[in-house]
């Protein structure tokens, strides 16, 4: 269970909130003394100042000597951000200005913050959840919209709401097993309608299946989706990439076998980052770099979510099949440019084909849409319950398994026992995620009285 912080009994931190070389910076204190240590060396009088409040004055060292001019925040505990006091001093953002007020401060009794300590107070102090608490690192990690809205989404506790129902959907079920054991010398007594369990387990199961395949989306937002350009030699594929990324990358030649190494970049498609790969043309060669070149274009391809097969004669050449196998079920794109030198004529059924020019840019837009569907990214915003986090993944790997032996169990009419302990593996999972207190048995009574009346 989360231990509360108790504000008494724990010292005063401060920190940069900002990095310095700004035009303004920010140094933040939280904990019991952060007014009174502001207080001593402000020209103002925090402590008898509302709360949320902003005050302009002067701020000095522990000597009294001038520092500079600044703007002081004040919150009150509990209506703070780690839920104890807290004070943000904003002042202009030389890094001897803001060296010297965090001397200031120490001098006057703060500890420097450790890494995170600010949201560990937070979460610590109930303001916020494990999984929130992680969000807030996302969100300062976040390098496109798609991984900053779904940051967002997670720290408006849009995930922990939904972790919190399945639990309620747990606690439901093992207060019924955990009655049925109770009673279990009571034959005639029927407390848990296994009609009804199953139902319950069949929807924990199928969210929780939602939820771990919402990963894969939940990875291309954090590292981006790799995309592999691969083909025949002099089809195109440099300027291709030029294209998409819009800029030269690549070295463009009409000599064959100019690319023999790995050439890349990235680009936002749509609020995701996508990192383009153009790769060694794909040929029989005795030359031993180049044969190099193209074995690392058969590595890319294990790492790609999506392989643009660029052609240029209208036709699927012979070494497609060799990349079709390579592919193996992952997203491929067919590409056929130079179509400002032949007419579009390629055709498939099996996979997106889009005509282009890499030369002249037709077709690009067209192709940057393609390569996003293929992806397979789900639409992402401030609402999106999109899973992130490989620690969160894991658990829910488990939850599923537990929830999945709870359903077995069912069909096959085992017994409660073995029923509630797969129940408290699932339940305890999903509290791995949020840092929440297990299913406790106190917890399972109050469940279990407030839905029957027993002894009446």
């Amino acid at each position: 269970m989360r231990k509360y912080l108790n504000a008494s009994e724990h010292s005063t931190i401060c920190a940069l909130a900002t990095p310095a070389g700004g035009a303004i910076g920010i140094v933040r204190l939280s904990g019991p003394n952060a007014i009174s240590i502001t207080d001593s060396l402000f020209s103002g009088r925090l402590s008898e100042a509302k709360p949320s409040s902003l005050h302009y004055g002067n701020f000095y060292d522990a000597r009294g000597g001038l520092l500079d001019d600044v703007v002081v925040g004040l919150w009150k505990a509990p209506h703070s951000f780690t839920g104890e006091d807290c004070v943000e001093i904003s002042c202009h953002g030389s890094e001897y200005i803001l060296g010297q007020v965090l001397q200031a401060l120490i001098d006057k009794g703060c500890r420097q913050a450790g890494p995170g300590e600010y949201t560990m107070r937070a979460y610590l102090n109930g303001k916020m959840d494990l999984s929130q608490a992680e969000a807030v690192a996302d969100l300062v990690a976040s390098t496109n919209k798609a991984s900053q809205q779904a940051a967002i989404s997670q720290m408006k506790g849009h995930f922990s709401s939904e972790l919190a129902d399945l639990r309620e959907q747990l606690l439901k079920m093992t207060s019924l097993i955990e009655l049925e054991l109770d009673f279990s010398d009571h034959e005639e007594l029927e407390f848990a309608d296994r009609d009804q369990l199953k139902q319950i387990a069949e929807t924990i199961e199928k969210k929780l299946s939602q939820l771990i395949d919402s990963y894969s989306t939940g990875q291309a937002l954090k590292k981006g989706v790799n995309v592999a350009i691969v083909g025949a030699t002099n089809v195109g594929k440099s300027t291709l990439l030029n294209q998409l990324l819009q800029e030269d990358k690549a070295i463009v030649s009409p000599i064959a076998g100019t690319t023999r190494d790995i050439v890349d970049g990235t680009t936002i498609i749509k609020g995701i980052t996508f990192r383009f790969v153009d790769t060694a043309g794909i040929r029989t060669t005795n030359d031993e770099i180049e044969l190099l070149g193209i074995n690392r274009t058969f590595m890319q391809l294990q790492g790609a979510r999506v392989v643009l097969y660029v052609t240029d004669n209208g036709k699927l050449d012979s070494d497609f099949q060799t990349v079709e196998q390579q592919v193996k079920g992952r997203a491929l794109v067919i590409v056929e440019n130079k179509t400002d030198l032949h007419t579009a004529s390629l055709k498939n059924n099996d996979y997106p084909v889009c005509a282009i020019s890499a030369k002249k840019g037709k077709g690009i837009a067209e192709l940057r849409n393609i390569i996003y569907e293929s992806a397979g990214i789900q639409d992402v915003n401030e609402s999106s319950i999109i899973v992130t986090n490989s620690r969160h993944y894991n658990a829910l790997l488990r939850a599923y398994k537990s929830i999945t032996g709870v359903r077995k169990a069912l069909d096959s009419q085992l017994s409660a026992d073995l029923i509630a302990e797969d129940l408290h593996l699932c339940s305890d999972a999903l509290a791995d995620i949020t840092g929440v207190s297990r299913i406790t048995p106190t917890e399972t009574l109050h469940s279990i009285f407030s839905h029957f009346c027993i002894g009446k």
